[in-house]
């Protein structure tokens, strides 16, 4: 089974290759340890387990502190085995081994395997359900397309906050047994995959920290573009991180806030960060949710209604988790609102003035099809992307044939306004593991080979007008042609249901550097010679804003097709024209 994180379950774990966080995390030296796997200080392992002894406290200046840890001056003497003695500095170390440098904002580079934009993640939370953790689950089993990499969820009972996090799937992580000991009628959750912090099991989410505010669990999508300078500020004031997460900023400027309430330290730590964020938050007795000001990432609040009591109320980054849960859709989170949910029910505040540019590439690729988001159906968004891509750069085409699954809808959509037949050309195994054993002889683009199968008997001897939703590299999408081509086609007529990407994202999409991008350094004609089609074609900017708009009065984010930023700070040597590379 997965390997687990376990925070503030009351009593011993028996989940086998589970680990107690409660102290301070250093490289492990056990010789039964696979190498640079993380420990606790002072802590011992057992059958498998890892079993933290001290207790956690708040530091003297009302800084966070890793539970276990004492943040006390140098004076001061350790009283629980394996606590944490720090000295008087104006910087305290990280208490990660030294993976990435927390305080670059840089976009991981993409596998050749796995070549499309990434999500940074999904979050859900639940208040008011006697299976709260099982409704997490849920929740984030419906939003597993939007991170692989990790999965959390924390629940809470009034008294106790409790935590399980671990690298892989969520139904990999989260069995019978593990959610049988998340106890409590509230529950936040969170699938990850990383675009800042490495992707290790440390900075999986939802991060669970003490502070003198209390204990507080947050689960975070987004990224923020300030995390540099405010990282710095926070450590010279005494903050002590567990993780290299941007998530953590905002509770340790939470922690650090001069307001006497929590929800004012909460609205007070939202105003001074600046980027994306859709975060959901747990005390033991409240949960909290709340959207940047130019709401760049969706989340919606939902509803199960309770004839016999208070009704369950819900929130999650996409509304295909509601259908699961049989909550009934009420509204999003509004961009700078923070709204907070107690026995008392459901209150809500605009901590800063909206000014929405969400990120129109939910549309295009992340969402589901089945969900509402931005308060309009993504299906119908990418439906009139076909139909738009049709009327703006049709070619003569025997057949309309989808990269499965991302241009299925597209693909409906173009086929309809054209009138050209729809077929399922390729098929894709659903089946593949996000690891394989390649043959002892390669392949020639073995990775795509695994994944789409192509029908040879619908596509030999015709014409061919694929339809995908993006090209980043370009690697992948000569890779397909070559495989429909080889497969007997007459022509491969390609079309993109979105404009060229020119621009990396900072706003929580794992995107390459400008240099790496195929659009930002060449012509279409030069994209087209080198995937090797018979003609290529984008879907214009000014269709693309036309097919995502039904009436609905959003404002989009489109830096990734035209390099204008929505904030003010982003990383000027990713933003600079990229010097001219080859196609090879």
């Amino acid at each position: 089974m997965s390997r687990l994180l376990i925070e503030g379950l009351p009593g011993q774990s028996n989940i086998e290759g589970a680990r107690f966080e409660g102290a301070r995390l250093q490289p492990c030296r056990k010789a039964s340890q696979s190498e640079g796997a993380l420990a606790p200080e002072g802590s011992s392992f057992v059958s498998g387990h890892d079993f933290s002894r001290a207790e956690g406290a708040p530091n003297r200046e009302g800084a966070l502190a890793p539970e276990g840890a004492e943040g006390a001056s140098r004076r001061a003497r350790s009283t629980a085995e394996g606590a944490i003695r720090r000295a008087p500095s104006t910087r305290v170390p990280h208490i990660c081994p030294p993976l990435a440098d927390v305080g670059e904002h840089e976009p991981h580079p993409a596998r050749e395997d796995d070549p499309k934009l990434k999500e940074h993640c999904g979050v859900v939370a639940i208040h008011g359900h006697p299976d709260a953790s099982r409704q997490a689950y849920l929740a984030l089993y419906a939003l597993q397309h939007r991170g692989q990499e990790s999965a959390g969820i924390a629940t809470a009972d009034g008294t106790h906050l409790s935590n399980i996090k671990g690298m892989g799937l969520v139904s990999e992580i989260f069995t019978d047994e593990v959610l049988a000991r998340l106890k409590g009628d509230m529950a936040i959750g969170h699938t990850r995959y990383s675009t800042t912090g490495d992707s290790a099991l440390l900075n999986a989410q939802p991060i669970r920290v003490e502070s003198t505010k209390g204990l507080i669990a947050i689960a975070h999508n987004g990224n923020l573009v300030n995390l540099g300078n405010l990282r710095i500020h926070l450590e010279r004031k005494g903050a002590f991180f567990q993780t290299t997460s941007d998530s953590e900023i905002i509770v340790q400027l939470i922690a650090h806030s001069q307001a006497t309430t929590l929800v004012d330290a909460i609205a007070d730590s939202l105003r001074q960060v600046d980027g994306a964020f859709s975060i959901v938050m747990m005390t033991r007795d409240r949960v909290f949710a709340a959207r940047d000001p130019h709401g760049f990432r969706p989340l919606s609040m939902g509803r199960i209604a309770n004839p016999s009591g208070p009704d369950t109320i819900v929130f999650a980054s996409e509304t295909c988790a509601f259908d699961l849960l049989r909550a009934k859709y009420e509204r999003d989170v509004l961009p700078g609102e923070l709204v907070m949910v107690s026995a008392d029910g459901v209150t809500s505040r605009q901590y800063a003035q909206p000014n929405q540019t969400s990120c129109i590439f939910e549309h295009v690729y992340f969402a589901r099809p089945d969900s509402m988001i931005y308060g309009r159906w993504v299906q119908e968004s990418r439906e009139q992307m076909g139909r738009q891509l049709a009327r703006e750069s049709h070619a003569p085409a025997d057949l309309v044939v989808p990269v499965p699954d991302s241009g299925v809808t597209a693909a409906i959509g173009y086929a309809a306004e054209s009138g050209v037949p729809f077929r399922f050309g390729l098929i894709r195994n659903h089946y593949v593991g996000r690891t394989f054993i390649e043959p002892e002889q390669r392949v020639r683009d073995f990775g795509v080979k695994l994944k789409l199968n192509p029908v040879r008997n619908l596509l030999e001897g015709r014409r061919i007008i694929l339809i995908d939703d993006s090209i980043i590299r370009g690697t992948t999408s000569r890779k397909i042609v070559r495989m429909v081509r080889q497969a007997g086609a007459k022509e491969v007529h390609l079309r993109i249901s979105c404009p060229p990407t020119i621009s990396p994202c900072f706003y929580g999409v794992d995107t390459p550097r400008k240099s790496e991008l195929i659009a930002a350094n060449n012509t279409v004609e030069e994209i087209r010679q080198f995937i090797e089609a018979d003609s290529l074609a984008y879907l214009s900017l000014d269709g693309l804003q036309k097919a995502c708009d039904g009436g609905e009065g959003n404002h989009y984010c489109v830096a990734c097709y035209t390099g204008d930023y929505p904030t003010q700070w982003v990383d000027v040597e990713d933003i600079l024209p990229a010097k001219d590379t080859a196609l090879v």
